[in-house]
């Protein structure tokens, strides 16, 4: 009987290396949509190593992980001790230190979030346990492995059954709409990946807007998704476009233009891009940060 690694080297033979099975093209919401904002980003960010350096830290950065985190540490304490008061407690330990004018706006931008957060929570159903907390999800299309974090992943009774609904945190200035839920390619990802990962159905989908308390919900179809897919399938295209172009000695940032525009002014790379310095003026840190309530 041969050895297994000589039956294998066998089997390659005989296929030949061009019948082999091609791998996966691996994507994530997070890659396609700094691909499509700006290429040259996505170099930065994904391609260059070392990567240029990154300017300041951005405080709104930092408060949005802040408010993410704390909604998930809220549903790891037992179903007696959530509330308010615990999403606040957590939300304290968590705030961010840097990207503030001074300490005074670093108080008052917590005292801002922590009225959004504590008005949230009290919506909130929470003994209704969901089905995924900052959970991990993927699903194969075509030739590509899409993967993807989910801030939440519920589970309610659809006409036909459990159905799962992707819910997204938002914690910026923009308040959403169904119109933003609905052509979302991030959500139509997630929807898609949680389906394949917890073998259940999945068509809607949520972005939660802490500031205002919106919830702006779209329902996907079979043929919207696919339709988000597809577009997906082609940003991947280029991205492998102008891999093999760097590859091949096109100059990198003829390979990876800049798109240039307002958001210039505060990428974590503008030091590094000069057409992104001339698209707009920089911003400070502490630029995006609440001091103020929307609601």
């Amino acid at each position: 009987m041969a050895e297994p690694n000589m039956a294998r080297r066998n089997m390659t033979e005989q296929l030949g290396l061009d019948q082999m099975p091609k791998p996966l093209r691996a994507v994530t919401p997070a890659k396609v949509d700094s691909f499509d904002s700006c290429p040259r980003k996505f170099r930065f960010t994904y391609i260059d190593r070392p990567p240029p350096p990154r300017g300041a830290p951005w405080a709104h950065t930092g408060i949005g992980s802040a408010v993410h985190n704390a909604l998930k540490a809220l549903w790891d304490l037992p179903v007696a001790v959530r509330g308010p008061d615990a999403a606040l407690k957590e939300l304290r330990g968590l705030w961010p230190t840097v990207g503030f004018r001074d300490q005074t706006q670093r108080q008052r931008s917590l005292e801002v979030v922590s009225g959004w957060l504590s008005s949230y929570v009290e919506t909130m159903d929470l003994t209704d346990q969901p089905r995924g907390i900052e959970r991990t999800v993927g699903a194969p299309y075509g030739d590509l492995s899409i993967s993807g974090r989910v801030d939440r992943v519920d589970e309610i009774s659809g006409p036909d059954g459990p159905e799962l609904v992707v819910i997204d945190y938002k914690t910026g200035r923009a308040v959403p709409t169904e119109d933003d839920a609905r052509s979302s390619m991030q959500l139509a990802l997630y929807a898609v990946a949680a389906r394949r990962t917890f073998r259940t159905p999945c068509r809607r989908v949520e972005l939660h807007h802490i500031p205002s308390g919106v919830i702006a919900a779209a329902e996907y179809t079979d043929e919207t998704l696919h339709r988000q897919l597809r577009r997906v399938a082609y940003t991947a295209d280029d991205i492998d476009t102008a891999k093999q172009r760097l590859a091949a000695g096109v100059p990198a940032d003829e390979a990876y233009p800049a798109r240039p525009g307002p958001a210039c002014g505060h990428c974590d790379f503008r030091a590094s891009c000069p057409e992104g310095k001339a698209a707009a003026p920089a911003r400070d840190p502490w630029f995006a940060v609440p001091e103020g309530d929307p609601r």
